[in-house]
């Protein structure tokens, strides 16, 4: 019977570490770019600009292309009666009924019109750039909160490696005590030590949960998700000699600075475009129809052509402060542009300098990481021969601890800050 109830919680066992197993998903870098770019709301909400963008470039084209409309009138008046008042012309209102389509078509407006057009489309276009931007952005993103995440589970299993280590020496310094071979005061160091370890553990264990709720969020997931991060493996690649060919690449392909570019020239356009507004505007226009039901002075059907030549003399100066503005807006946009790309340059010095730091940290921390292993042997041996104290044991073991910090830290930072270099350089796609 106690044979048979041990093998029903045996079989429980495993059912449960079954399904935690199915619940964790197991996730690489590479995956969960891919899942951000698609459920994050901020790309869809880059890509939505752009195309309203583009909607607005077919709406300055339309001044281009021909209009044309159908009127449908009906009128009933006093026959031969006349509009006596509301204005200076007074014509005859008879009783109709009629139909009719009118035709306009612009033929010049000496280039006011296709300026604005070309603005449109240099800014739709600065628009996709936009979205290239904000494409680029959530990849980095993502690839802080994945190395974020890879970094704190690595620092738990530090933290789980520390708690094993000290409660072992705990257990043995407490069996000693108790054969009166050390003292109540190494196993109180013993204790106390296994007590940070287990504070540092909770502390990793939390900062673990942050980081995957961290990433989640990035993903796009409203809920935490259970994710078992895969980290890529291969050689660590070294940092770039000179930064001055990548700031040339930064400001080639930066998408911010390509957007700000094609907001200048559309900004250009634009300016081109209001000075445009002295010149005439010479625009045709055709009309035909006719009248079923109608008085018997007009005739059952009209039709007629003609041109309009519209000239601007004056209009209290609206047109002088509009281009006016226009080329204040025009060398905004340059100054901009002008900022942009020295912030460019700056970003790119700073995270090659972080990179290259963050390499040659790599080298300190694992030196530092063998130093500390091998000062905790010495430590241990000395302890063991009751050559030293606990109190030295203890130092040696903290500081192994922070050795394996660091060098995990250095690890992925020095991953993270590739990353970031690729980011301002305009490499991350």
């Amino acid at each position: 019977m106690k044979l048979l109830r041990l093998n029903l919680i045996l079989v429980c066992f495993v059912l449960a570490a079954g399904t935690n197993a199915q619940q964790q998903t197991s996730l690489t870098l590479v995956q969960a770019e891919a899942i951000a770019i698609k459920n994050n709301p901020q790309i869809s909400v880059g890509k939505l600009k752009a195309l309203i963008a583009h909607e607005f470039v077919r709406e300055q084209r339309s001044v281009l292309l021909p209009n044309a409309s159908v009127n449908l009138t009906g009128v009933e008046s006093n026959p031969g009666s006349r509009i006596a008042a509301g204005g200076l012309n007074n014509p005859i209102v008879f009783p109709r009924a009629a139909e009719g389509a009118v035709l306009t078509q612009l033929i010049t407006d000496f280039g006011r019109s296709t300026n604005l057009l070309s603005s449109a489309q240099y800014q739709a276009k600065a628009e996709d750039e936009n979205a290239a931007a904000t494409h680029a952005q959530i990849l980095l993103a993502v690839d802080h909160s994945f190395y974020g995440a890879l970094e704190a589970q690595a620092l738990v299993k530090v933290a789980d490696q520390t708690v094993q280590a000290r409660q072992a020496l705990a257990d043995k310094v407490s069996a000693f005590t108790k054969a009166k071979l050390k003292s109540d005061l190494d196993l109180s160091f013993a204790h106390v030590d296994l007590s940070r370890a287990k504070l540092l553990l909770l502390e990793a264990e939390n900062n673990s949960e942050s980081a995957l709720a961290e990433l989640s969020a990035i993903l796009g997931y409203p809920d935490l998700q259970n994710f078992q991060l895969v980290e890529e493996t291969g050689e660590t690649a070294a940092p770039y000699a000179d930064p001055a060919p990548l700031i040339q690449e930064a400001l080639r392909d930066r998408p911010e600075a390509n957007a700000m570019r094609l907001e200048e020239q559309a900004a250009e356009k634009f300016r081109r475009a209001e000075h445009d507004l002295w010149r005439p505007t010479v625009a045709a226009m055709g009309v035909v129809g006719e009248a079923p039901v109608r008085d018997d002075h007009i005739p059952n059907w009209y039709g007629a052509a003609g041109v309009n030549i519209q000239i601007p003399l004056f209009n209290g100066f609206l047109n002088n402060a509009r281009a006016k503005s226009a080329d204040l807006q025009a060398e905004l946009s340059h100054q901009r542009l002008a900022d942009l790309q020295n912030n460019i340059a700056r970003d790119v010095r700073i995270a090659w300098q972080d990179s290259n730091r963050a390499y040659e940290r790599l080298n300190v921390t694992r030196e530092l990481r063998q130093e500390a292993n091998l000062a905790l042997e010495l430590a241990q041996s000395r302890y063991n021969l009751g050559l030293s104290s606990i109190v030295e044991f203890s130092q040696a073991e903290l500081q192994k601890t922070e050795a394996d910090i660091s060098d995990t830290s250095a690890q992925y930072e020095y991953q993270l800050s590739r990353r970031t270099l690729r980011y301002v350089t305009g490499n991350l796609k």
